[in-house]
């Protein structure tokens, strides 16, 4: 080991792998907000949630508004990816098309499926309340018997189109457990909203990207 790499804040050490064993976080219970017009808003949030995982916490993903579309295949990575890793679920109740893109998808179906992923997330966050979340959970165990960390993939998305009320989100925030870590991701308007109600807001800015070239969504990048 070199001189330099002993003055690093690892001290030159490699990291290792271990097994996964159930925990609970000690620090768990802000909101996270991600919205913008750049790429990247669902990878920094289903990265986060590996990243739980990998710690053994519960974490589970509830994604609106996310279905198929022209340029992408039905099954995404990321379902396969979390399938494979413990404590790590997911559940998918977007509607095959966009709201409001004219791709041939009905916008009362989208509304439709808005409406039960809210009805869903309403659920999880009871069970979330009803459970001890400084306890680990086993790691196979059904995101009703609570979960560490709750994703909701595309709900501020959901909410810019109005399919669910921005005071509902707000509410939903306030009244969360609070050792539940919430995650909410989507839109490319900024949630004035969660001004006040969320703890990190984060804008995913487009500098440059690749659609605009007419580079369509690409396999193992975008899905």
């Amino acid at each position: 080991m070199t001189d330099d790499e002993r003055a690093t804040p690892g001290k030159g050490r490699t990291p290792t792998a271990r097994d996964i064993d159930p925990g609970a976080p000690e620090e768990f219970g802000l909101t996270q907000a991600w919205w913008g017009d750049g790429k990247g808003k669902t990878t920094a949030a289903l990265g986060m949630a590996a990243r739980a995982a990998g710690h053994g916490y519960r974490v589970h993903v509830l994604q609106f508004m996310k279905g198929g579309a022209d340029s992408v295949e039905d099954t995404r990575g990321e379902y396969n990816a979390i399938a494979a890793l413990p404590g790590l679920t997911y559940e998918n109740l977007g509607h095959y098309g966009w709201h409001a893109l004219n791709d041939g998808s009905d916008d009362r179906d989208h509304a439709a499926e808005v409406e039960a992923g809210f009805e869903r997330t309403t659920d999880l966050v009871e069970a979330c309340r009803a459970a001890d979340l400084t306890t680990p959970f086993p790691l196979d165990s059904p995101a009703d018997d609570g979960v560490h960390m709750l994703v909701l993939d595309e709900l501020l998305y959901a909410a810019d189109r109005e399919l669910v009320a921005p005071d509902a989100v707000v509410d939903l925030v306030e009244s969360k457990p609070a050792n539940l870590e919430l995650v909410v991701t989507g839109s490319h308007a900024e949630p004035t909203y969660l001004s006040e109600a969320a703890d990190l807001i984060t804008n995913v800015r487009k500098v440059k990207h690749p659609i605009d070239d007419g580079i369509r969504a690409r396999k193992g990048t975008e899905y």
